[in-house]
């Protein structure tokens, strides 16, 4: 009998993915449509993600161009920029708002570096928890008797494989972030 990881590599899939979202809205002083894009926007008498009523393009390094599919939706969409905790102010004209992204400052940066290393222990410490479930069942089938005692650490070896890869991946995109951020 083999155990199944599908599950926990599955969850370690989901920790890594959610912690590169959280790194790609960290504004590091280039333009990103991710900044931006899930912003909502009273549209319409409900609350929608700004990418689901306007195209988001980046004009240069710097500037970001949101072009509304409805011009009438501009001021809405102006002032959820405004309203957002990005730091920026809209430049609208007749059809789009520009977005030009100011330079971080250094108490900027060490504020952000502060927040992607809060997150990276946020997923780190989700990622124990998910090891730690999966570790209780190892424990449980083997005190039942479906698994012997040489296949118990066996599995917990490969269980903390999959947790220390995850874990290498997610300081890595860390690491990188944190380039962008001194940059």
């Amino acid at each position: 009998m083999s155990y199944d990881f599908s599950q926990i590599k599955k969850e370690a899939a989901e920790v890594e993915e959610w912690f590169k979202k959280e790194c790609s809205v960290l504004r590091t002083g280039r333009a990103t449509p991710a900044l931006v894009e899930n912003l909502l926007v009273e549209s319409y008498g409900a609350r929608t993600p700004l990418k689901h009523i306007a195209a988001i393009g980046i004009e240069d390094a710097k500037t970001i161009r949101i072009s509304p599919w409805d011009s009438s939706s501009l001021k809405d969409i102006e002032k959820a920029v405004s309203s957002s905790n990005l730091g920026v102010q809209p430049i609208a004209d007749k059809d789009s708002i520009r977005i030009r992204l100011p330079d971080l400052t250094e108490e900027r940066r060490i504020s952000l570096k502060k927040i992607l290393y809060e997150k990276l222990e946020e997923a780190k410490v989700s990622l124990k928890l998910k090891r730690d479930e999966v570790w209780k069942d190892i424990q449980e089938k083997q005190r039942e008797g479906e698994i012997t005692e040489d296949e118990k650490y066996r599995y917990k070896d490969d269980l903390q494989k999959i947790i220390d890869e995850t874990v290498e991946r997610l300081e890595e995109a860390a690491k990188k972030k944190e380039e962008e951020i001194k940059n």
